[in-house]
């Protein structure tokens, strides 16, 4: 984890602190299982144990901390209901946000998200598993834009963010990039088509595949 804070002047120390944590939590710089000692978090950040403590229920709230009497607070494991709980709201919110990129995406926007696709498709043959899940991120944010709708976006860069285990966990599975870019190529060969229903099916599938292969992993692990 990065040390030292990014302090925004405008924000409350506990909120920076929070918005801290839960981004190590979410990227995995925090694994799951990671003990959060309060002095040994607060000498890092440089910042005293009050914020921390507050920051730690916070993060127990959104079901990224837990704590266990007598031991402490530790990073939340990645569980199959919480996998299924957040792809539940995702495939809902994708399908809304396809329907409407269909009907509105400008040619500009989709030639943004052909060069997307491109990129996504370089940064699987390098192996960087951050660089793919940011250009993976990149592909939908095009999408997300191209919906027209502020409040829209805003939900599912929310939602993202919850994502960000997961995608990584999907990202794992060398075995499944393949499979991945196929199903970017689909979801984009349907909006060029103006195809609603041909772009919500491949959406759709995209979500679907990603959960049956975390849900796997979880249950390995």
């Amino acid at each position: 984890m990065t040390d030292q804070l990014n302090v925004n002047e405008y924000m409350p120390l506990r909120d920076v602190v929070f918005r801290t944590l839960r981004q190590a939590i979410l990227k995995g710089e925090l694994e799951p299982g990671k003990r959060l000692m309060e002095i040994q978090l607060a000498k890092s950040l440089g910042v005293s144990r009050t914020p921390i403590r507050e920051a730690i229920r916070e993060l127990e709230l959104e079901g990224l901390v837990i704590v266990i009497p007598r031991k402490g607070a530790e990073v939340a494991g990645i569980t199959e209901k919480s996998l299924r709980d957040v792809l539940e709201v995702r495939r809902s919110l994708e399908e809304l946000a396809i329907d409407l990129a269909c009907q509105r995406m400008t040619a500009q926007q989709i030639g943004d998200l052909e060069k997307a696709q491109q990129t996504f498709a370089e940064a699987l043959q390098s192996n960087d598993m951050i660089k793919i899940a940011q250009t993976d991120e990149a592909y939908h944010d095009v999408i997300y834009k191209g919906t027209g709708n502020d409040k829209l976006v805003q939900i599912l860069n929310n939602i993202r963010e919850q994502m960000y285990r997961y995608r990584l966990e999907y990202i794992k599975d060398t075995g499944k990039r393949k499979q991945l870019l196929s199903e970017h190529e689909k979801i984009l060969e349907a909006i060029k088509a103006r195809d609603i229903p041909r772009a919500k099916a491949a959406m759709r599938e995209h979500i679907d595949n990603q959960e049956i292969t975390v849900s796997r992993n979880i249950k390995e692990a």
